[in-house]
């Protein structure tokens, strides 16, 4: 959630924020209306319950009953404001660095770097769907049958390439300090609101156990943040890293109609997270670290992809900044919708600073010399393992109908390429 004394005392910059990021500006002086009333009301209770405490010393009880009615009163009325204003403060989203692109959606989106460049092929490529059946490494269909539309099984060599992925990425961000973790996979509902990821609520896009009041986390992330909830770091403890792996759970609400086929937008996926806890000062040094090391792990794969700054419409409701890296995958259909022309990147990673939205909802804090402050969170996909297996597929394919295994896996995989079965 956002500093409330910067909406009380910064109002017109919290609008900006919030135009930049689509959401109508006068929440704030619907906000402001209720917050002033809710102040006044907490300062006459405040006056009267030490009023009351003189009238009790002194005993003169029938004045102190009055009294203690008035307080009641105004209690009831507190606590209606109450009810009317902590929800009203969860739908104001992160402001955005100010030095960020603004716009409305991902057409406003800026690519700042491509590396490796579209990959030349001497014969038509094949998409990830049509190699991963003639290879026998997913099956789409069989899961449709068990568990409905998109969910895939991944199989033989491809559950393989999965596990060294994984170990791939942990044993890289070990070594740079991140500390491994497997999360819960499920959040109660003020965990998920703390977190500052009320939308994926209000958009139905999470699934939901109502027996057990539960929701299942769409990414690590969801649960690695809300570990130190109500904790106090020492300031040599920062910063603090995590990498974790998860089975990430979301329905694709709004995703209707776009593809619906395999396993590219899926409702189970698996995925490699990392997590980051810093002092303020540094999280827009952390967040370069952060897509370095995504940067670091693509180019081991010689994969080719590009990196693109989130506008303000298009980044994470919880997010000050955001960068995505697309990967380039030339079985898919062309972005222009040219029939010459096949290839576009897509989303394989992001990477976000959410500074201290999410900290001042879990309440995750660091001892300084004036005091504690609250700390900055920032997060960064690792690896969608589903993603980067079909990325792997088409830019590995060779005209054979062969996949390349990358360098970089063979020492887990133990394998050069993948082959026709016999």
């Amino acid at each position: 959630m956002l500093d409330i004394e910067l909406i009380r005392m910064e109002p017109e910059k919290i609008k900006q924020g919030l135009s930049a990021k689509n959401v109508d500006p006068q929440i704030v002086d619907v906000f402001l209306d209720l917050d002033n009333r809710w102040r006044e009301l907490t300062k006459n209770t405040d006056n009267l319950r030490a009023q009351l405490n003189a009238l009790s010393k002194e005993r003169k009880i029938d004045e102190a009953k009055i009294v203690k009615e008035n307080i009641k009163s105004l209690e009831k009325d507190l606590t209606e404001l109450e009810r009317q204003r902590t929800p009203l403060l969860n739908k104001f989203p992160n402001l955005p660095q100010t030095d960020w692109p603004v716009g409305k959606d991902e057409s406003d989106n800026k690519v700042i770097k491509t590396v490796g460049g579209e990959p030349k092929f001497d014969f038509e490529p094949k998409d990830y769907l049509t190699l991963a059946k003639q290879l026998n490494l997913i099956d789409i269909e069989r899961a449709g049958k068990v568990s409905g539309s998109r969910f895939g099984y991944l199989l033989n060599e491809a559950v393989l390439l999965e596990l060294a992925l994984i170990n791939f990425a942990f044993e890289t961000l070990v070594k740079k300090g991140f500390q491994p973790v497997i999360p819960p996979v499920m959040a109660r509902p003020e965990i998920i609101i703390n977190m500052g990821k009320i939308k994926f609520i209000e958009n139905d896009d999470l699934f939901y156990l109502p027996k057990d009041n539960l929701y299942l986390a769409a990414t690590s992330e969801h649960t690695i943040g809300p570990m130190h909830m109500d904790e106090v770091f020492a300031e040599k403890e920062l910063p603090r890293r995590y990498v974790g792996f998860s089975t990430c759970f979301r329905r694709e609400a709004g995703s209707y109609g776009k593809d619906t086929k395999g396993i590219l937008r899926v409702h189970q996926f698996d995925k490699v997270e990392m997590f980051s806890i810093v002092k303020p000062e540094d999280s827009v040094k952390e967040h370069e670290f952060l897509l370095s090391v995504e940067e670091e792990l693509m180019q081991a794969l010689k994969l080719p992809y590009q990196v693109v700054q989130n506008c303000t419409g298009d980044m994470g409701w919880g997010d000050t900044a955001q960068y995505d890296i697309e990967t380039w995958m030339p079985g898919e259909p062309s972005s222009t919708g040219s029939d010459q022309k096949t290839g576009q990147y897509r989303e394989t990673q992001s990477c976000s600073n959410t500074t201290d939205f999410q900290s001042r909802g879990l309440n995750i804090k660091y001892k300084t010399a004036d005091g504690s402050k609250y700390v900055h969170t920032l997060n960064g996909t690792v690896f969608g393992i589903g993603r980067i297996i079909i990325a792997i597929i088409e830019n590995y394919q060779t005209k054979d109908g062969e996949i390349l295994i990358p360098k970089v896996l063979q020492k887990y995989i133990h394998l050069k390429k993948l082959s026709m079965p016999q």
